[in-house]
């Protein structure tokens, strides 16, 4: 059985390759989202990952459909209490913001469409910086001192901010950030590697990154001449014109090849190698795309291998 990650400081233990509930209630209706959701349990998988605004952009959903069909699947398989489930607050529609209040009125919200009566881990989606640390760190202690929130985390903020709440909870003796959500992949490492990256490391944090697969890029399926049915393929496609992204497409080809896996496995075995990260974050649509994220949990890349990609994607 693969072996957990245990996620930073906190006594949480999740399963490497955390399963994003982006897609549920967008690209994937209910009955296709519980078989992806059946099929990530039975292969041991523990950790899901969503949001309260998931998918407010979506024309008729207001947000929270992912929530639901993540709670709707809880409730319905009873296994509430083997899962590491992660949401976000900030940008509900209804529940904009990091404001104390706001927090504590989205949290009760998503709690009622999870079903359930707390969630593991609760992260500030965007942050605001015109919000005062001290309201957003204050907020979030008390849903924990009130059992409603397990571990608190930060995505999509600044080294700065991250700093400032963190020595902000060590001050007031305040529940404290255990995980970071950055932006990270092959083809985007600046947006954690550097002043970010070193605060999550002397703090502690376990980082699980979002884009993991470059909105689909690192997959494998976009090449030259290629048109890719995806609501994301004009984000991933991109990645093409670049001088990178031929380079980290050609070293995921050799490796992958190497080892007899597919594209997508290399790419999260590396993410999966870099300091701090726990547990990259990659969707599936359908059943059949699983296997090639699940493949991470069992590949070891070899030193030489790791430094190839590395390499490629400097």
């Amino acid at each position: 059985m693969t072996s957990l990650r245990k996620l930073g400081s906190s006594d949480l233990e999740v399963f490497p390759l955390s399963l994003g509930g982006n897609v549920f209630g967008w690209t994937a209706d209910e009955t296709r989202s519980f078989a992806v959701l059946d099929a990530y349990a039975a292969a041991g998988g523990n950790f899901l990952d969503t949001a309260d605004s998931y998918s407010a952009w979506i024309e008729g959903n207001e947000g929270g459909e992912s929530e639901t069909i993540i709670g709707r699947w809880l409730r319905s398989r009873g296994n509430r209490e083997d899962i590491v489930v992660a949401t976000k607050v900030s940008q509900h529609p209804a529940y904009p913001g990091l404001s104390g209040a706001n927090i504590k009125a989205a949290a009760d919200a998503s709690l009622r469409r999870l079903g359930t009566d707390h969630i593991d881990l609760y992260y500030t989606h965007f942050d605001k910086p015109d919000v005062p640390v001290e309201e957003i760190i204050g907020a979030l202690d008390e849903l924990v001192t009130a059992g409603k929130v397990r571990h608190i985390a930060a995505s999509n903020i600044s080294p700065e901010r991250l700093r400032e709440s963190l020595e902000f909870s060590d001050r007031e003796g305040l529940a404290r950030y255990v995980a970071l959500q950055p932006h990270y992949n092959l083809v985007s490492r600046d947006t954690y590697e550097g002043s970010l990256l070193e605060v999550a490391s002397r703090a502690g944090l376990a980082a699980v990154p979002y884009f993991a697969l470059a909105s689909g890029f690192l997959t494998g399926k976009y090449r030259p001449g290629t048109t890719v049915d995806s609501a994301r393929a004009a984000g991933a496609a991109k990645h093409l014109d670049t001088e990178r992204g031929p380079l980290v497409l050609a070293a995921l080809d050799e490796i992958a090849a190497a080892h007899g896996v597919a594209v997508p496995t290399v790419a999260l075995a590396w993410l999966a190698a870099q300091p701090t990260v726990a547990a990259p974050i990659a969707s599936a649509r359908t059943v059949e795309q699983l296997p090639a994220l699940l493949g991470v949990a069992d590949l070891v890349l070899t030193d030489e291998e790791l430094t190839r990609l590395t390499q490629a994607s400097a």
